[in-house]
């Protein structure tokens, strides 16, 4: 579904540019669930982005190679061609919802623009439709509490908002940008759970970009392993889990957690 070929991302500041993606190509067929692991500044955000076709905020930046989906190029459409391609057919969770969501519109009014825009709802359409979306994600009353602000939830409430929005089209193609980076760690598994749950039900295929392997242990079918814009090993999950051979990913894996062990002093 989803074929990147030598793609390049170069950020252009002061008449200087810094290309902080190397040529790396990946796949996604549909349906999937794939992970994209590496510490901050590794180059996963910024790949993700390239597939929505979003620079960084306050950010000029040139996309190079080829990104197919369905065999259509996007690097190759307009922005207005684009626009019809986010959140209708690719659609994306970002990890600081509170920078996402509009403040001074109410949850409601953002998930049902969004279908008026996409589906063709008509008010009343999209409203009930957004009611049926808040209560698939968790959102407990979601009659009444479409109507409330963001800064009404609580941080993971706000996230399930978020997923709510992304999947309100049923989209092709989920990619969720560290979604539980700011949760705590019940948050974080519930988040993770639900993403779990509206993939198989929708259908979705899903990219997930995380800095930790903890977090995309079950999650995902395959994984790549990113370190300063380039992709250093990928495979199946279990197999990197099981006999990871570059030393970039053993420390990744070393780093995470395991109940039953002590740090020497």
């Amino acid at each position: 579904m989803l074929e990147v070929r030598d793609l390049t991302a170069e950020f252009i500041r002061e008449g200087e540019v810094l290309r902080v993606v190397q040529r790396i190509g990946f796949d996604i067929a549909a349906g999937e669930a794939v992970g994209f692991v590496g510490e901050s500044g590794s180059g996963k955000s910024v790949t993700a982005r390239a597939v929505m076709r979003l620079a960084p905020e306050g950010s000029s930046i040139r996309w190079g190679g080829r990104i197919l989906f369905k065999g259509q190029d996007l690097l190759a459409l307009s922005e207005r061609e684009m626009t019809d391609v986010r959140g209708r057919r690719i659609a994306m969770v970002f990890q600081d919802p509170m920078a996402s969501l509009n403040p001074v519109m109410t949850v409601g009014q953002q998930i049902d623009d969004m279908l008026m825009r996409h589906m063709s709802l008509s008010g009343a359409q999209a409203r009930k439709r957004t009611v049926e979306l808040l209560g698939l994600v968790g959102i407990r009353d979601p009659e009444h509490r479409a109507d409330d602000y963001p800064h009404q939830f609580s941080g993971g409430m706000r996230q399930r908002v978020l997923i709510a929005i992304a999947v309100s089209c049923e989209p092709d193609l989920l990619i969720a940008d560290e979604p539980t980076t700011a949760l705590d760690v019940t948050v974080q598994a519930q988040i993770l759970r639900l993403l779990m749950r509206l993939r198989r039900e929708l259908g979705m295929a899903l990219m997930l970009i995380t800095h930790d392997f903890g977090v995309i242990a079950g999650m995902v079918e395959r994984v790549y392993v990113m370190n300063n814009g380039e992709i250093v090993e990928s495979g199946a999950i279990d197999t990197l889990f099981a006999a990871p051979k570059h030393p970039y990913t053993q420390a990744l894996l070393a780093a995470v957690p395991r109940i039953g062990t002590r740090r020497s002093a």
